[in-house]
Parts: C-alpha cells; structure tokens; sequence
C-alpha cells in the first residue's frame, strides 16, 4: 500500500491510500481475504507480507481498530489490455470477490487499462482515435463483464515503453485517469467524514 499527499485548495492536505491490485501475488496464491484486510486498514504500513501465512486476529500486527487514514481510499488495478485473455477463471474469481467487498465498503474502484497502442492498430497511429476505437471498447467491455467493473470505471492508457520523448496525447490521457481517481478517494474520504 502506498501512501501519497496531495495538495488540495485552500493549502488542505489530503492523505489518499491507494492500492493496486497486486496481480502477481494473486497468481501466486495470495489470500483474498488478505487483501481485504487491507482495505479494512487492518494491515498496518510496513507489514512485510507472506501469501503461505496471511494476518491473523491474533497477531500483535493486526489493527483491531483502524481509523480512517489506515483504510483504503480507492481500489484502483492495472493490467495491460489484453492481460485479461491468459487470466484464469480462479485469479478472476479472487479478483471479483475483493472487487464485491470493496463496492460493499463504499471503496471507489478503478481499472487502468495500459498498452492500448498494442490492443489496436488505429490507437497505435493515433491516440486520439482511443474512444472511438471497436476494440478498445471490446477490451473495456470484456474487463467490465468479467471483473464487474462498470464501463465508466476502466480508464484507458497509453504507457511510454519504447518512446524517448513525451507525447501529449498519452500524457493527458494519464492525467484523466489520475484526476478521475483522486476525485473518487476525495469524494469517499469526505462521506466518511459526515459519518
């Protein structure tokens, strides 16, 4: 879990906990409920992680009552846009089941899709095209349907993986994603708030 400060107006500083999803870990056989421990903020800052033994109750590390800043903020995940096609049944069905919890807690959820450039070859010519590209829609309509994530939700990316320059194309639709983003985790932060 990574801890990020974010300026707000008024010189207001906004502690926004975000979490990516850690794939790998979960094809490793990383514990869902783990993960939702984590959003939970029973898992404190620094804990070092064993997918063969997962935080227990009883542990002394276990936050038994996690205040606000120890919670999750935004569930936000990345995977490439054609990540989902090798993706098991099992790792989907860890990946919804968080999903499900995190939409029980409040927890706004985000899927970056990266690599969009090698998804279609009219984005790859021209980013702009991105939203009116057919197969980036199905790519973004295959995550949502077997993730649960509404449409809205997945926010498409180009990543810089062999270019030596900026491009602003890809940089605004970066900027977007992380707009949108914090948007979410300062909206949840603020209901939690008025609770």
């Amino acid at each position: 879990m990574k801890h990020i400060t974010l300026k707000m107006e008024q010189n207001a500083c906004l502690w926004c906990s975000m979490m990516s999803w850690v794939w790998s870990l979960m094809n490793q056989g990383g514990c869902t409920q783990m993960t939702i421990s984590i959003l939970e903020g029973h898992v404190p800052e620094g804990y070092q992680f064993n997918p063969c033994s997962p935080l227990q109750e009883e542990n002394p590390c276990y936050n038994h009552s996690p205040k606000s800043g120890d919670k999750v903020h935004c569930l936000v995940g990345v995977m490439s846009a054609n990540a989902i096609c090798g993706m098991s049944a099992g790792l989907k069905g860890k990946l919804r089941a968080i999903r499900d919890k995190a939409s029980s807690l409040g927890i706004p959820q985000f899927l970056v899709v990266t690599m969009v450039d090698t998804a279609c070859p009219a984005v790859k010519k021209n980013l702009i095209d991105i939203y009116k590209s057919k197969a980036i829609k199905k790519k973004m309509e295959t995550y949502s349907n077997e993730l649960g994530i509404p449409m809205s939700c997945i926010l498409p990316v180009k990543n810089y993986h062999e270019e030596t320059k900026t491009d602003n194309e890809a940089d605004v639709l970066v900027l977007e994603a992380v707009t949108q983003i914090v948007h979410a985790a300062n909206d949840y932060i603020w209901t939690l708030q008025q609770k």
